[in-house]
Formats: structure tokens, sequence, C-alpha cells
């Protein structure tokens, strides 16, 4: 349940772009009255995805803090990005800034695990990790830099399919194309990191 609740504006803008899609003269009327004129036909689905997924973001935040007072660090960072890239969007009717998002979002990911080994030597995989696996200190250093890369190449082809494709190819590629090269890049490192793990003795 997690999962999906961490992915749910991803979900939610998926739904919506696909929905108005296919009811577009309702998608306009009801985008134009939402965001002014000067909105054509053809960007309200994207437009109206964009706002179902800034309003979810929020709601996220909402609900995480109303069951546990306290709000992952993450998390606000997501709300950051998407209100600033979708908004940008939303005021310029522009879908390009939503297009960046997810780079804007991966590359940040990927920055911070790179700088904080680099600056202030600290592996924050390993920190976030390490109660419950047990990996040589060489390990930990792959593992980072792993996560890091994966990052900044998902950043890089978020792009490339932003650029060369359709804008349904890259909705598509948002929710299935990330979410399957997420799924195998972690069950990928579960094998690698099989043979470190210790049988419980129970």
């Amino acid at each position: 349940m997690k999962f999906l609740f961490d992915l749910l504006p991803v979900i939610l803008f998926f739904g919506v772009y696909k929905i108005a899609g296919a009811n577009e003269d309702a998608a306009f009327g009801f985008a134009s009255q939402l965001l002014g004129t000067g909105i054509a036909p053809s960007q309200a689905p994207i437009l109206l995805a964009t706002a179902v997924a800034i309003l979810a973001t929020f709601g996220q935040i909402a609900g995480v803090w109303a069951r546990h007072r306290k709000v992952d660090t993450m998390l606000w960072v997501s709300l950051a990005i998407i209100v600033v890239f979708g908004g940008a969007t939303l005021l310029f009717h522009n879908p390009t800034f939503i297009k960046w998002k997810p780079t804007a979002l991966y590359w940040l990911f990927g920055g911070v695990l790179l700088g904080s080994v680099l600056v202030f030597r600290r592996n924050l995989i390993r920190r976030m990790l390490e109660a419950q696996i047990q990996l040589p200190d060489a390990v930990w250093d792959r593992l980072n830099l792993a996560w890091a890369s994966f990052f900044l190449l998902m950043g890089v082809l978020n792009l490339y399919v932003a650029y060369n494709f359709s804008e349904e190819a890259w909705v598509n590629f948002k929710l299935f194309g990330g979410m399957g090269l997420m799924f195998a890049f972690v069950l990928a490192q579960g094998f690698f990191l099989s043979k470190y793990l210790e049988e419980d003795p129970q």
C-alpha cells in the first residue's frame, strides 16, 4: 500500500491525462475555466493532469502529517519540485516544464548521493540501509555509486523520451517506463546483495 501511496501523484497524473485526452472538448472547457484563455484544446490533458498531480502531492503530505506528525525530507523536496515545474507549466501553458520535473528530481537525488560522499564523506545509502544489512565498506561505496548513476541516467532518459517521442509516449513512460526500470534496478541490486545476506539462525 505504501508503494501505491508514494506513486499516487504519478498514477493520478496518468489517469487524468488519459481521461482528458479521451474527452477533449470537456477537458478543454474545464481547463479554460480553471486556467483562463489562451489554451489550445490539445494542451488541456497535460495541464489538467499537472494540476491534479500538484494537488495530489499536497494531499500526500497532509495524509502523512495527519498519521505521523512528521513528513520525510524527500517528500518536501518532491512537493517543491512539482510546485515549481508544475506551476510554471500551468502559468505559461507550456508542458516543457512538467517534462523536466522528473529529470530535476532524479538529478537532485543523484547529486545528493554523490555530493554527500565527495564533500561530506558520508554514504547516504549506507546510512539508510545498514540497520538491515551489513556490507563491506567497498560494497557500500559501489552501492551508493550505483544508485547515484541510476538516478543520473534516468534523468537523461526522461529528457530523451520527452524530446524525441510524442507527449502521450512520454506520459506512458513516466509511469510504466520509470516504474519498470526502477523495479528492474532494485531486483538486480537484490541479486547482487544476496551473497552478503546472512540467514536468520531462527
